[in-house]
């Protein structure tokens, strides 16, 4: 790859940074209200759903450019591009690709205005990644599905306005990817009740969401019925380890290495200690290693070639990396590092929440374990687990 932007990029990162001059103040200072001027601005800008194209309100940026913004607003860790992320990251891209008129209509203005906020339901108890063995089930009783089953580990259900929900309208089928059905139902429709899963360090991410006897209007389907697996793999090809993420573990780590210069250990600076040393050595190459994956990645959409299971990469990479890093940093600060708020707390108790919040970073966008899978089938061609 050609790592020297062309005067035009140059120019578009220039653009970022003079708006960000003028318009993102430290973050004490971004008071009530804030948000909602930062999100009005960014829209203006076209900066919301960059990459989308115009005909869907999108800025039809270039993958360049694209990264480019994002790096930008990670350096200056600036509020999201838009709340609606689910949305912005798989609802939307599937929605333009699979929708109707109708649907694109109704749900793609309020995703890229930040008024709606999107969960998806695809893992279930008894499955977990496997979400081809799905069971949730859909049954099309004239204009309407009736959805029976549970969903688990879903991602935002606490506060989401709608989901995007795999089910099966086909129990009979040869393959378990066939006879699958993606439905658009709102959160608040009778029958569907959300019970969240609060994490150790008093966090509800997540939650289990059970639906009985949902009725959902057949116009709420995306794509043909049974063909949803299209659907989801569409939507989740959108997930990709982006530089604006590599950027983010970067501004992470310059708060350890600060959090590192501020400890003593036994009456010495912890950063003199060899050990500690080793250790942020071993998370910066790490993070370096992020980056220029994330690099190949681009190189390979720059060229117009697909990209697939290599994603799987960064994403174990920064599993691994975030529960590591707080777990080191909750260490190193003994009694302050375990604490979640308080005068005393580590950086406000940030470094504990992390630590205890890991299953958000081991689940979300697939276990560990699924991505070894994936890396070692799909890229390393090894025998099928």
């Amino acid at each position: 790859m050609d790592f020297d932007y062309t005067p035009s990029e140059q120019a578009f990162r220039n653009e970022v940074r003079e708006f960000l001059a003028e318009n993102l103040p430290p973050p004490k200072e971004r008071g009530r209200g804030f948000l909602a001027g930062w999100l009005s601005k960014v829209r203006a800008k076209g900066w919301v759903g960059f990459s989308w194209p115009k005909e869907y309100g999108g800025g039809e940026g270039s993958l360049t450019e694209q990264a480019i913004l994002k790096e930008e607003m990670a350096l200056h860790r600036a509020p999201p591009l838009g709340t609606s992320f689910m949305g912005l990251a798989w609802v939307g891209p599937g929605i333009m690709q699979y929708g109707t008129d109708e649907q694109k209509q109704r749900f793609i203005p309020d995703i890229l205005d930040s008024k709606v906020n999107w969960c998806t339901g695809y893992s279930e108890p008894n499955h977990g990644s496997d979400l081809a063995a799905i069971e949730t089930k859909a049954e099309r009783i004239g204009d309407h599905y009736v959805v029976n089953g549970q969903k688990i580990w879903t991602t935002g259900a606490p506060w989401a306005d709608w989901i995007i929900l795999l089910t099966r309208t086909q129990f009979d089928v040869e393959r378990k990817h066939d006879g699958i059905t993606c439905l658009l139902v709102p959160m608040d429709a009778p029958g569907v009740e959300v019970r969240p899963i609060e994490n150790m360090a008093g966090e509800r991410n997540f939650a289990e969401v059970f639906f009985t006897d949902v009725q959902v209007p057949v116009e709420n389907r995306l794509g043909e019925e049974g063909k949803g697996w299209q659907v989801t793999i569409s939507a989740l090809a959108n997930e990709r380890s982006s530089i604006g993420e590599v950027t983010q573990m970067f501004a992470r780590l310059d708060s350890l290495k600060a959090l590192v210069k501020a400890t003593r250990r036994q009456g010495r600076p912890a950063a003199d200690d060899p050990a500690v040393q080793r250790r942020i050595g071993e998370f910066e190459a790490k993070i370096a290693a992020m980056k220029y994956n994330g690099l190949r990645y681009l190189t390979k959409q720059l060229r117009g070639e697909p990209l697939s299971s290599e994603t799987s990469v960064n994403k174990l990479h920064r599993a691994s990396l975030e529960i590591e890093m707080a777990d080191f940093a909750v260490e190193l600060t003994g009694m302050a590092g375990v604490q979640l708020g308080g005068d005393d707390a580590a950086d406000g108790g940030s470094w504990a929440r992390s630590s205890l919040g890991w299953p958000g970073v081991v689940i979300g966008g697939g276990t560990p374990n699924i991505q070894r899978n994936i890396i070692a089938e799909r890229i390393l061609g090894l025998p099928k687990d």
